[in-house]
């Protein structure tokens, strides 16, 4: 099959490349000049820039957007759409909110152009193990895209979620759940390393990997790079969140579904980004007022 791709960074080169070995035609284009001619070295078709690429794609199109969500994925949608005729299929692939995938697909109908939103989980390891892919959008043309997904899907790895925005939707609570199983797994190690036994933590991660019942791909991640840094030296404890846990937990408010457990995963990667919590100054502080409890100066 034949597939514009936009966007050629960690994920999306992988990406192209995956889709070279399954022999499907790759026009590529990326702003920056030396990932195009990286992509062209798998055996894509390099573009010089939009324009280009949906010049050597075949009506009609479909081109793949895999730039950062938010403002770069909306320019890139529009710039996109501007150069696309009828019938062309718009397919975002990065990680947007179901809300602007039923804005954009109401808006692309307008021009009689289609849009699909694939939720795409599998990070670095997808070129791989490839990608988990979940898919939302009219029925018809995700069939039509078939043959890309099985190429970047492991087997049974990719599926359709329903209309415009149920495949980032179930992707966003995806990420929701991960925060959650990262946080409970961080939290659990952290014990250990202080409880006065000198426990192998890698060998641990690993031996959970062999039966039991919190085995996972997360804990086989761990017990890798935990090999390799019992101690975790060198690294900070800054844990940056991409949006999907936020947009989990607001949609959980307006359906008020209880959600504490992601809740307070996320909260802990907020706490996790402040050098000097002034809750905490606010905590000390007052059980020195009421109890006359020592509290420890700045330096």
């Amino acid at each position: 099959m034949e597939l514009g791709f936009i966007g050629l960074g960690k994920m999306g080169m992988n990406m192209v490349t995956r889709l070279q070995q399954g022999k499907h035609r790759v026009v590529a284009y990326d702003r920056t000049t030396d990932l195009v001619k990286q992509a062209e070295k798998v055996g894509c078709v390099g573009a010089i820039s939009l324009e280009d690429m949906v010049s050597m794609l075949k009506a009609p199109r479909a081109v793949w957007i895999m730039v950062p969500s938010g403002p770069p994925t909306e320019e890139t949608v529009n710039k996109a759409a501007a150069l696309l005729s009828a019938g062309d299929i718009i397919i975002d692939g990065g990680n947007t909110n179901f809300h602007d995938d039923m804005r954009r697909a109401a808006e692309l109908k307008k021009k009689s152009l289609h849009y699909v939103d694939a939720g795409t989980s599998g990070g670095i390891w997808g070129l791989k193990l490839g990608y988990c892919l979940m898919v939302g959008g009219e029925k018809e043309i995700v069939d039509k895209l078939a043959p890309i997904f099985k190429t970047l899907a492991p087997e049974d790895g990719w599926a359709y979620m329903g209309s415009h925005g149920a495949g980032h939707y179930v992707k966003m609570v995806h990420n929701g759940i991960e925060y959650s199983m990262m946080q409970g797994y961080a939290e659990g190690f952290e014990l250990m390393s202080k409880s006065g036994y000198n426990l192998d933590l890698a060998r641990i991660a690993d031996l959970w990997m062999h039966g039991s019942v919190v085995r996972s791909w997360l804990l086989e991640l761990t017990a890798g790079f935990l090999q390799e840094n019992p101690k975790l030296e060198g690294l900070k404890g800054y844990v940056q969140d991409s949006g999907e846990g936020r947009w989990t937990v607001l949609e959980a408010i307006d359906k008020a579904v209880p959600l504490p457990t992601l809740t307070a995963a996320l909260f802990t990667r907020f706490r996790s980004r402040q050098e000097d919590s002034f809750a905490e100054k606010m905590l000390a502080a007052m059980r020195n007022a009421f109890g006359g409890h020592a509290v420890k100066k700045s330096s």
